[in-house]
């Protein structure tokens, strides 16, 4: 495991014009030394409290034999944990009475800084990040949220406390043991090792995934930067922590999830007989991944028609076409 990149003084132009194009993380050191929730240290809970409102919040709590990890329960059914409604001031009184060194884990996970707080954003601005790029809140004791990664780029702020952030490129998938589709505990698909206790016995290829990681620990004031799509495990370590993330989507949208397209992919190509498989693989290498250049250029522009169609007028002719066969009856399904 080796330590993951540091930059001081990263300024937007930075950002965008370095860090971003490389698609590589990277600590930012300092980037929110000057917030007000930074600069109010061991009172940083009375900070956001002065600035709460009475929106509900959903508050995490898993006992403490969790150990911290918020994860699944012992027979794959449901989570470890239980979530409850409470106002952010309500959860603040509750983080600051737990008393160590055996509380319970608590914690209020991606909750809007603008629903709940909503002058925060303006005394703790982010410059990095897209205008429309939202604060999250991350608020808890010594939770560790197991490794997952998100179809986003971030930016992760330590604004109190401390965290670890252990990260894997995107082509570890396949070392790193990810969960169910279907059952997650807060929506996206978790790694089923332990980061912290490994059964290499149990998931092996996880020792290469190990080898490849990039770790860094971050104090108040200190930022990451996640490209989109890389897997990260995040430990709080103090009793009481914070983070501040952003997410953003540089990529057009306008034409559907590619997650979307990974689900109707797992219903359509991954039972096809082996020969078969091979042609759509390299279909999809040919014309969706370009692996070989662009797949129409030696086609005349004016006849290229899919294998061109950018304009936003194609594309939602496209979609429409895709549901209209999504909604038709399956080659073979019973008539009704």
């Amino acid at each position: 495991m080796r330590a993951i990149p540091e930059r001081h003084g990263v300024t937007p132009a930075i950002f965008d014009g370095e860090v971003r194009p490389a698609a590589e993380p990277v600590v930012l050191r300092g980037v929110a030394a000057d917030w007000a929730v930074v600069r109010a240290g061991a009172q940083w809970m009375d900070y956001l409290a002065s600035l709460a409102n009475d929106t509900p919040v959903p508050v995490v709590r898993a006992a403490p034999e969790a150990e911290g990890r918020l994860h699944y329960d012992a027979g794959l059914r449901g989570t470890n944990f239980v979530r409850g409604p409470d106002t952010l001031a309500g959860f603040l009184r509750a983080l600051a009475a737990e008393a160590e060194p055996v509380p319970d884990t608590l914690a209020v996970q991606a909750i809007s800084a603008d629903a709940v707080l909503p002058s925060f954003a303006a005394a703790n601005a982010m410059p990095l990040v897209p205008a429309d790029a939202a604060p999250r809140l991350w608020i808890g004791t010594r939770a560790r949220v197991a490794i997952h990664n998100d179809p986003m780029e971030n930016v992760a702020v330590v604004a109190a406390g401390r965290r670890r952030f252990t990260l894997f490129a995107p082509e570890q998938l396949p070392n790193l043991y990810m969960g169910p589709f279907h059952l997650t505990p807060a929506g996206t698909p978790v790694s089923m090792v332990h980061l912290t206790a490994p059964d290499l016995a149990r998931y092996p290829r996880f020792a290469d995934a190990l080898a490849s990681a990039q770790e860094a620990e971050l104090g108040p004031g200190d930022a990451l930067y996640i490209p989109y799509g890389w897997y990260h495990h995040v430990e709080a370590l103090e009793p009481a922590n914070l983070l501040v993330n952003y997410w953003w989507n540089a990529a057009r949208t306008d034409g559907g999830s590619p997650w979307d397209a990974l689900l109707h992919g797992l219903m359509t190509l991954r039972t096809l007989p082996a020969d078969q498989q091979r042609h759509w693989r390299a279909m999809f290498a040919h014309y969706v991944f370009a692996g070989d250049g662009d797949p129409a250029a030696h086609i005349p522009p004016h006849a290229r028609g899919i294998l061109a169609a950018t304009d936003p007028r194609d594309v939602a002719q496209m979609r429409r076409e895709l549901i209209a066969r999504l909604q038709s009856p399956a080659p073979g399904a019973p008539k009704r």
